[in-house]
Formats: structure tokens, sequence, C-alpha cells
């Protein structure tokens, strides 16, 4: 590990100063995933702000019906908290499918959004990598390939997005807010992390210095909803495919009718994947298993597997019908027991 400054933040407002003005200067939060780095020789900085005093710690009920979870709540705090438990249950089950009890006592929301790639290459300094130093080749191309992308990928990144809670929040179309040298700005989750292009270096639309200090979710919307995540074991190891899903069943008519639905995938891309071609879909579609399937298919028709990773379109495909099976039905028994709640 290179030697290197280190400085306790006061203030939000502190901390985004002190690190736009140094170039090589990153934000400390739980440190699970920054630490490693350090030690691996990934990441080099020359000063790291540690924000771990900052009052950013509150989850809080917003004017609309919704959430804002502040930007160090830990991630097993945010899994725990009866609101989002009850509201937004994907949520909790990603969170609580990530990593290990110890780990997601010190992980928080914020750096959870902002962990980098666990992409073998890029964690391994004696290989080329373009995320890790652009231009120096992708060694995963032709390589080890059983966790990389099978969507969005480009010629010079195969990588995958790590985190379980980015997916969840993806499909709840939470917003991340971040204060800047010039002030906050409020970035939807969809448009935070990008795709690899001809930049994999840059994980997200973030500007050096921008720090995340709280995320805010939607009103709870109708429906069922879940987190599923297929991998290797039980538990600590990230995700071959994950899928975070909400669907709305309408059962007024003479048959069931899918109102609403919004997916995400996880384990897939270079980012949370949004499954709009999915969506569009099943919205207006009677539940079935012909039309779970035609949902998967219509958002794997992109899919440009490697050699590697094959498996993952079908383990995909097979997953999003599963848990579009499951949502359904447990949607339309919700549906007609509030009707006859109702009727009561």
């Amino acid at each position: 590990m290179n030697p290197f400054d280190y400085e306790r933040a006061a203030d939000a407002a502190g901390a985004v100063t002190t690190v736009t003005d140094r170039p090589d200067a990153v934000f400390l939060a739980g440190g699970t995933n920054l630490v490693d780095h350090l030690k691996l020789g990934v990441a080099e900085p020359d000063l790291v702000v540690d924000i771990n005093r900052l009052e950013l710690t509150e989850v809080e009920a917003l004017d609309d019906g919704g959430l804002r979870i502040g930007a160090m709540v830990r991630n097993s705090d945010a899994a725990a908290d009866p609101r989002i438990r009850r509201d937004y249950p994907m949520l909790s089950r990603a969170l609580l499918s990530g990593a290990s009890g110890q780990l997601r006592n010190a992980a928080t929301m914020g750096g959870n959004l902002l962990q980098r790639t666990r992409c073998v290459y890029f964690q391994d300094t004696t290989t080329p990598c373009n995320k890790r130093e652009p231009g120096s080749g992708c060694s995963a191309i032709g390589g080890y390939t059983r966790y990389h992308a099978i969507l969005g990928a480009s010629a010079d990144c195969v990588a995958t997005h790590p985190s379980d809670m980015a997916v969840a929040l993806t499909a709840l179309d939470a917003t991340v807010v971040v204060l800047g040298a010039t002030g906050e700005r409020r970035i939807p989750v969809t448009e935070l992390h990008r795709l690899p292009g001809d930049r994999p270096e840059q994980d997200t639309v973030l500007e050096h210095g921008e720090l995340i200090t709280a995320l805010e979710l939607p009103p709870p919307r109708p429906g069922a909803s879940t987190y599923r995540k297929i991998r290797d074991r039980a538990s600590y190891a990230f995700a071959l495919v994950s899928v975070a899903a909400r669907v709305d069943v309408d059962t007024a008519g003479p048959a069931p009718v899918i109102r609403e639905a919004a997916i995400a995938l996880g384990g897939v891309a270079h980012k949370p994947w949004r499954a709009g071609a999915a969506e569009a879909v099943l919205r207006g579609a009677e539940p079935n298993q012909e039309t779970f399937l035609a949902a998967a298919d219509a958002e794997l028709e992109a899919a440009e597997p490697l050699a590697g990773n094959r498996f993952k379109v079908q383990m995909t495909r097979g997953a999003i019908s599963t848990v579009l099976a499951e949502l359904t039905a447990a949607a339309a028994t919700t549906a007609e027991s509030t009707t006859e709640d109702t009727h009561e």
C-alpha cells in the first residue's frame, strides 16, 4: 500500500471542497471496497478524506410519501428499517443478499452504489485492464468470463457491476442526491452508472469531488415485488444473474391483465440493467408463461454472451419468467383479497 495523506471531514461541504481541490483525493465511507483496492494497488490516492462523521445517517419520510435515506446509513440498518421492509421489500431483500453480515454492518448506502467491478483482471495489477489503466487492453476478452457481461459491453470492457442494492434501486426508480462544488443536483439512479463504451474507467456520471448525500425513493407503488439472486453459493458471492421486479395485476376484467411492471437485472451488464423491452411486452398482457418468456426474449435479443458465460442467457430467461410467475400470482391474490375486503 502506498503512503497517502488522511483528513477527517467535519461537514459535507468541507469534504466536497477538499476532494475537489485535490485531483487524486478520494472519499472514505465504509471502506469495504476502497481499502481492498488500496491494498491491491488498484487505487493509489494521495489523500483520503474520511466522511464517517458526517450527519447523513437518517431514514426520513418525504412529503410525497417516499423515503430519503442518508448516504451514510449502513446497509444492515437500511435492510432492517421497518418502512423499507414494508414498502420496498425488494430493496431490503437485495441488501440482505449482498456480502456478509460483517460487511453489511460497515458498508454505506452511498458507498454501495460506487463500488467497483470485481472482475479478476481489474483487481490483478499484473494484467492489462482498460478500466484500471486506460488503453492497456482487456484481459477478460478471451480469458475467464464466467461472471462477465452479456448485455451492453464493449470491445474495451466486459466487466459487470457488482451491487445488489443498485439493481433494486433501479427497479424502484430511485433518485441519487449529490453535492458538488457548484451545489446540489439530483440524478435518476438509472442514469448514474455508465455503460463502458471506450471509457470504461468512468463508472458513473459523477464529477470528481461530487459526494452522494442521500438516496430518495418514490412513494410505494401497487403490486407485488421481490429480488432474486442466483449465485455460485448460498452467501457471500456476487450474482451470476439477479432480478429485481415489481408487477401490478388488474383483476377487474374477465381476465387478469398486467397493469404495470418494473424490472432490473444484475450480473449481466456494466451497470444495473433496466429491462425496458421486457416491461413493454408485459404492459397490458395476460400474465401467463408465454407472456413471461416473450418478455425475457425481448430483453435478451441484444445479448452477446462470451465463450465462458453463454449459460447466462438461459439463466436470465429462466430467472425473469420464474420471478414474473411468482409475482403475478401474488399480485392477483392481493388484488382479489382487496376486492373482497371492499365488498364486505
